[in-house]
């Protein structure tokens, strides 16, 4: 049974910064046997919850995980999504969909900020007070 993942970001007016989701989907992509993943966007940005489905199935998925490329669940994660994923399904009769959990707090993205307030802290030409655990030394 082919499996789509479907990364669902927030979405900007500001083109530029929706890009990053398409770059963790290349990220992504071919990983794990993960080889159907598109990106979508909530609002503000194309395609929108809908499409990107509708994109999934078109090339094949009979399942459709559905990321929320968010940091915490709120109200979009919490009701938005479940409603498009409901939409969906009165469109695509058959197909498996499902969801993830967004990003949260988890252990790696503690030391990605860490890493992060280290970058930022040296552009600053400050001395570096804080030490990632980073996989780098740093």
């Amino acid at each position: 049974m082919k499996t789509a993942i479907l990364l669902i970001g927030h979405g900007s007016r500001v083109a530029e910064a929706n890009n990053a989701l398409h770059a963790v989907a290349d990220m992504v992509r071919g990983r794990d046997g993960n080889d159907i993943v598109e990106v979508c966007f909530r609002e503000q940005h194309a395609p929108n919850i809908q499409k990107g489905i509708d994109r999934c199935v078109d090339l094949g998925a009979e399942r459709v995980l559905l990321y929320p490329y968010f940091l915490f669940a709120g109200a979009h994660v919490l009701e938005d999504l479940p409603a498009e994923m409901a939409e969906a399904a009165l469109r695509h009769p058959g197909l498996q969909l499902a969801m993830g959990e967004p990003l949260g707090a988890h252990p790696k993205l503690g030391e990605i900020v860490r890493e992060r307030i280290g970058e930022a802290m040296h552009a600053a030409g400050w001395d570096a007070q804080v030490k990632c655990a980073c996989s780098d030394g740093r």
